[in-house]
């Protein structure tokens, strides 16, 4: 009784940072997402809205974004074709 006490808190800290990441991940690796801001981005150079400077710059984040997560969706996708 006295063990649950004291470390019920602390799974709950470990459960909600775990939700926390899975949020986090899933906003960072989402392909859809990502392309709608590539999309939003150059409509928003075309628009003069950014300077080039800013639109080459988070266009390269945006990009380097996208291949990272092409990357993980293909080894999700090996490691699952494995079993």
């Amino acid at each position: 009784m006295i063990h649950k006490l004291f470390t019920s808190p602390l799974h709950l800290v470990v459960k909600v940072g775990e939700q926390v990441k899975e949020e986090v991940d899933k906003e960072f690796y989402d392909l859809d997402q990502i392309q709608k801001k590539l999309i939003h981005l150059q409509m928003m150079y075309e628009l003069e809205e950014v300077s080039e400077e800013v639109y080459k710059a988070q266009e390269s984040e945006l990009l380097a974004r996208y291949e990272m997560a092409k990357k993980r969706e293909m080894e999700q996708w090996e490691e699952l074709t494995k079993r």
